[in-house]
């Protein structure tokens, strides 16, 4: 397709963004979808084109959402992940779950993996796909890591509580750059061991995991922050939503 100037401007891939589930209330009793307007920008600015995925639990209508889009999101949210799923039980400090997203959440991801389809987790996505490859998490950072920093800030997320290192060589590394990265910090979980067949690709001064990847090279990546909140403040942060879609329109293009 040409512009009016000329340039040939790529498809845009559809990209599934997985959204938040509210609670009924009794002024709202119907529960409604909700995800914050950032992550849909940044995939609309990164060039792909945003798809909300609707919850089921019928594997037949999550493959026809894989079939559609080339390009997965696992957005974050104010819940954390069943510890039963990692082998553990709740203990003190453990937040509220939302099982029926984590269900979901965890057969669309296991699905797209199972495809190779590109897979970006965000805070507790990334967290998901830890414990989706074995791994396990810390429940709560300041009962179980009292040494560790805060890592939830009371400011505007659009700009930065600390900073992390990139590893040289990573996938993250070749979205945002390697070494120093200033990031935003709004969890009280982390990742404890890392999962089989993944490896730390970022970690903030404390020793906290902030960022995970597939030592595989293909493009699964998760991040402890939100890089969707600070594409105009740290510009390098869009780069996690450019290389997704870039390696999303390179899947299709190849099949």
């Amino acid at each position: 397709m040409k512009s009016p100037h000329g340039h040939h401007h790529p498809r845009r891939p559809n990209i599934a963004i997985t959204p938040d589930l509210t609670a009924p209330t009794p002024d709202t009793p119907t529960p409604r979808y909700e995800l914050k307007t950032t992550y849909a920008d940044a995939v609309l600015r990164a060039g792909g084109l945003p798809f909300l995925l609707p919850y089921s639990d019928d594997s037949m209508v999550i493959d026809a959402y894989l079939d559609r889009v080339s390009g997965l999101v696992i957005s974050g949210g104010a819940f954390d992940v069943p510890p039963e799923l990692y082998g553990e039980t709740a203990r003190e400090g453990m937040g509220p779950t939302k099982p029926a997203r984590t269900t979901f959440e965890m057969a669309v991801l296991k699905a797209a993996l199972q495809r190779r389809i590109p897979v970006l987790g965000i805070c507790g996505g990334m967290q998901l796909i830890n414990v989706a490859y074995g791994g396990t998490l810390v429940q709560d950072l300041k009962l179980e890591l009292p040494t560790a920093a805060s890592h939830q800030q009371n400011h505007d997320r659009s700009q930065p509580l600390h900073p992390v290192e990139v590893r040289e060589g990573s996938v993250l590394a070749e979205c945002v750059g390697k070494g120093q990265l200033m990031v935003n910090s709004t969890h009280h979980q982390a990742v404890k061991t890392v999962g089989n067949g993944l490896q730390a690709s970022a970690v903030a001064p404390d020793g906290v995991v902030e960022g995970i990847e597939s030592k595989d090279g293909s493009f699964v990546v998760g991040v402890q922050w939100h890089p969707e909140a600070m594409v105009e403040t740290v510009p390098p942060h869009l780069g996690v939503y450019k290389t997704l879609v870039n390696k999303a329109r390179d899947r299709r293009q190849h099949g």
